[in-house]
């Protein structure tokens, strides 16, 4: 499978090909088997290319396999070719395993909807394009599934379009993510300036040679890059599309919040590790906004009341967590995270999607209540999911986020490991009130949902039930303290030490089995002290926090507005863009442009009016005009 790589993506392009060319033709379960198809091969495709590299001695780990020369142009080049390393592996399982789970739950989900095959062909080169970006060997191919998957998000997002939120939402995923992807081809610009080339091995193995440690033009690369991250993982300043994407269909958010779409930042700057690490500027860039974004979106999502606008700002949140690691060095535990929070979040996710399911579209928490007993399946699978990503033992995110805090503390950034902390406290608090408001408290007299609850088809729960298995076992590739059990970060280490660079900046997490038990037990006890206080709010004092939020309401408009980001970027951005754009449609579209057309149209027709006078239609007008034209030029030629 090694020199067959070109399958596990083209697979699911023919997938999509299928279902758009031919919708009309196909039956919702024959659209549904070719797209799970696709997937599933392309799955099994990936577990054969992992089996084969694993069986590598670790330096030889390293599989490029060149298609054809793609572009030539002077001294230009670039190939259509497909790099397997350790880190594109793992990239491979999670985006098609988690999102071969996504498309059989949409088979359920989707079912009897107008756009069945159309939104299957629209998955299916989601997972093409994230793919490409994945297996890519060079930044022109990471590009190319860069924005291809910006495309499929539009798509996706706004699969609804006749609904205006939806057709809308898709419109600023588009626009803001282009913002990103101006930084990022200026930093791929700025590489091939600087390296001549823009293949993975020439770039990476040449770094420290060509570039200056902390010169400018390692920090512009590093930084322009950042700036597309950004906006694919929906960090500080570039998120704001993320909450709005809730508008697509349930499971489009499962895939572009769990495997596809939102981890593509994090694994250009994990792949683009040699460069960070010769910009410290940019690795603390990374570090800051990580770590904002991180305490921020926590925050937001501790009063949201739409059921999916939680998990989005988890999302958020829990992708600052991996930017926090990358920047510190960390960029193993950066990726352990982004594998087991593609697990939980998909089981979130699709959980809140069969929950929807159940109330016929219902979402909004304020609403929904008591019903663990009526879906026992949802509930158990949901609960799993929210204790991994609350870090409870023995869950995925116990291991995986405890990681993170722990590279953060022992490269000596105490504040950092405290902010990331108490983060990490709000998230086990607005993650147990989401599950005591939909599942335990009983509603109160005007909130009932408006539909009796039902479970989700079969098709539905054996992803949950996957997902949730998944949850519970995956941390375990990564256990702390025991030396060698930590398999995911020996499995990737040589992809990070590989090169030539200054391998002081790259994080080194001492072995110190005393205080790294004294701080696992400290970060399970403030999850548990945020379950405690979710369960004291909403299950036993369930007026408190209607005082709280009247007693601090500034605080709690602040965040129930988001903190106003999204009226601050119309103010400054928006409002002034449609100002000129409506001055330029007055004065120069309809002005100049219109005006110019306009007048030489009424020089025409006024020149036409006058000429059409001659056409009278009378025979001896039209001799008068013929004996008057021989006078002329019978005198003109006796003149002469």
């Amino acid at each position: 499978m090694l020199h067959n790589l070109w399958l596990i993506p083209c697979l699911p392009l023919l997938g999509s090909l299928i279902n758009g060319l031919w919708r009309r033709n196909l039956s919702e379960t024959s659209a549904g088997s070719i797209a799970c198809a696709a997937v599933g091969l392309s799955c099994l495709g990936a577990i054969m290319a992992f089996c084969e590299l694993f069986s590598l001695s670790p330096p030889e780990r390293s599989v490029e396999v060149v298609v054809y020369q793609w572009v030539t142009s002077g001294d230009f080049q670039a190939a259509m070719g497909f790099w397997l390393d350790p880190l594109s592996a793992v990239m491979l399982l999670v985006v098609t395993g988690v999102g071969l789970l996504i498309h059989i739950y949409s088979i359920g989900y989707m079912h009897g909807d107008a756009g069945f095959q159309r939104y299957f062909a629209y998955l299916n080169l989601f997972v093409f394009s994230m793919l490409l970006l994945v297996l890519g060997n060079n930044f022109l191919l990471m590009f190319l599934g860069w924005e291809g998957v910006g495309l499929c998000s539009y798509l996706l997002i706004g699969f609804w379009f006749t609904r205006q939120a939806a057709a809308d939402a898709g419109k600023k995923a588009f626009i803001v993510n282009r913002v990103g992807d101006f930084g990022f081809i200026l930093g791929v610009f700025l590489i091939f300036v600087s390296f001549g080339s823009l293949q993975f091995r020439d770039v990476f193995g040449s770094a420290a040679q060509q570039l200056v440690p902390g010169g400018a033009m390692a920090t512009a690369i590093a930084l322009l890059l950042l700036l597309g991250a950004t906006g694919k993982s929906a960090q500080i300043p570039l998120y704001v599309w993320l909450p709005d994407a809730m508008e697509g269909p349930t499971p489009v958010s499962a895939l572009i919040h769990a495997a596809t779409m939102v981890t593509a930042g994090v694994y250009m700057i994990s792949r683009c590790s040699v460069l960070y690490l010769l910009a410290p500027a940019a690795m603390a860039a990374v570090t800051l906004i990580g770590l904002l974004t991180a305490l921020m979106a926590a925050s937001i999502a501790l009063v949201q009341t739409d059921i999916k606008r939680v998990l989005a700002y988890s999302t958020i949140s829990q992708l600052g967590y991996m930017f926090v690691a990358c920047g510190v060095g960390a960029f193993g535990a950066g990726i352990f995270h982004l594998v087991t929070h593609a697990c939980f979040k998909a089981l979130l996710f699709l959980g809140a999607g069969a929950v929807i399911h159940a109330l016929d579209g219902e979402q909004d928490i304020r609403r929904m209540g008591g019903l663990k007993d009526q879906l026992p399946i949802t509930y158990a699978t949901f609960l799993v999911g929210s204790l991994a990503i609350a870090g409870i033992f023995p869950f995925a995110g116990f291991f995986s986020k405890d990681e993170i805090l722990w590279a953060a503390l022992t490269e000596g950034h105490f504040l950092l490991w405290l902010v990331a902390a108490i983060a990490a406290v709000m998230t086990s608090f607005y993650m147990f009130r989401l599950v005591f408001l939909v599942f335990h408290r009983q509603p109160r007299a005007g909130e009932a949902p408006l539909h009796p609850p039902h479970e989700a088809p079969a098709l539905m729960r054996l992803p949950l039930l996957m997902l949730a298995g998944l949850s519970v076992v995956v941390g375990f590739i990564g256990i702390p303290i025991i030396e060698g059990a930590h398999l995911l970060r020996a499995y990737l280490e040589p992809v990070f030490t590989r090169y030539p660079l200054p391998l002081e900046a790259l994080s080194q997490t001492s072995h110190r089995p005393g205080l790294e038990v004294v701080m696992l037990l400290i970060s399970l006890a403030l999850a548990l002290g945020g379950i405690f206080m979710a369960q004291y709010l909403y299950l036993i004092d369930v007026t408190l926090p209607e005082r709280l939020s009247t007693r601090f309401q500034w605080a709690y408009r602040v965040l129930l507005g988001k903190y106003f980001v999204d009226e601050f970027y119309n103010y400054l951005v928006i409002a002034p863009i449609k100002r000129v754009s409506a001055w330029l449609w007055a004065e120069v579209d309809v002005g100049i442009v219109d005006g110019t057309v306009n007048q030489a149209g009424a020089f025409v027709w006024r020149d036409s009016a006058w000429l059409s006078r001659v056409q009278s239609g009378f025979v001896r007008n039209y001799a008068l005009s013929i004996f008057l034209g021989a006078v002329v030029v019978i005198g003109y030629l006796i003149i002469r």
